[in-house]
């Protein structure tokens, strides 16, 4: 009597094998490239707060206001690639008067930009159209995947610089902990305009061309530790016009944002992005590995034991 292999002892034993081998290569190869900056990404984030502007109009400041930036960022699906992300971000500044009118065209300010960055690392691309060009630093509209604890250099398209933003711990948003990183920018010119003298203590002069100075008090941002993705974001921007030569000090506050910061439904929608890239991550580097191992060192185990034992079948003498 000798004994036979049956095949479904055969399928049981090879599934559990190829699931043993599967566990390391979605724990160590799939995972690391899951961690991809998106290219399809279609998102808005508000901040709110008070604050200062110039009111041309009137040709006065007007301080106490409500202010309101909204950043709107759209993946270029068609210019990026598997490790290129092309986004174009618009963002507009609004006063009381023009945030109803639901009109970049009329907001207080409206920039335009085009950031490309690599997928994985989040280092600067300089192709593809980009603008501002060319821009620098490890941080933009996020910071990369993994956050470690140290210092991170962030883009300040407004200085036109980066400036280096300090790990200062841990905090939660709307329940979710990230990471803090804070910083300043001292008053740097970043520019001039022609206005009239008497704007910036020149009256006796018709048009001047005043000097742009712009500082930021502090700026403090938290992101998620292993995505990268910011959860909350907290600036407090002011640009001035000074006298030709810098002397005497701003002249004219042109805006002052006092803790402009990300509103309660930008955090929540933040976290939820947060939230669901880490599931997925979570799903590929450690929930599925786990689940393979195991049962593929059951079915493993439990195929060599039945083809040990076999089928007994008879045999002529």
């Amino acid at each position: 009597m000798r004994r036979s292999v049956s095949p479904l002892h055969l399928i049981i034993f090879g599934f559990g094998v190829f699931l043993l081998v599967l566990a390391p290569m979605l724990a160590w190869y799939v995972e690391p490239r899951a961690k991809r900056t998106p290219i399809d990404t279609d998102a808005t984030t508000v901040f709110t707060g008070q604050g200062t502007y110039f009111d041309a109009d009137a040709v006065k400041e007007r301080s106490g206001q409500r202010l309101t930036i909204t950043r709107h960022v759209l993946g270029d699906v068609r210019d990026s690639d598997r490790h290129t992300a092309v986004w174009d971000v618009s963002t507009t500044i609004d006063t009381p008067r023009s945030l109803p009118l639901k009109d970049p065209r009329k907001s207080f300010q409206w920039t335009t930009e085009r950031w490309v960055t690599d997928r994985r690392t989040n280092a600067p691309e300089h192709c593809c159209g980009e603008s501002p060009r060319p821009f620098q630093g490890e941080a933009y509209l996020k910071f990369p995947f993994d956050l470690e604890k140290r210092t991170y250099r962030w883009w300040d398209s407004t200085l036109g610089a980066t400036v280096p933003l300090r790990y200062t711990g841990t905090t939660e948003v709307q329940g979710h902990r990230g990471y803090r990183f804070t910083g300043s920018v001292r008053p740097t010119e970043v520019g001039s305009r022609q206005v009239p003298g008497r704007l910036v203590g020149r009256a006796g002069q018709g048009q001047v061309q005043a000097e742009e100075w712009y500082s930021n008090e502090r700026i403090e941002l938290v992101a998620d530790q292993r995505t990268g993705r910011i959860i909350n974001a907290a600036i407090s921007p002011r640009l001035a016009l000074r006298a030709p030569g810098g002397k005497g000090g701003d002249r004219v506050t042109l805006l002052h944002g006092k803790g402009l910061e990300f509103t309660a439904a930008t955090q929540r929608d933040q976290v939820d992005l947060a939230k669901d890239d880490n599931d997925r991550l979570e799903l590929v580097g450690r929930t599925a590995p786990l689940i393979a191992a195991v049962t593929g060192g059951f079915l493993t185990a439990a195929g060599a034991v039945l083809l040990v034992r076999g089928r007994p079948r008879r045999t002529r003498p």
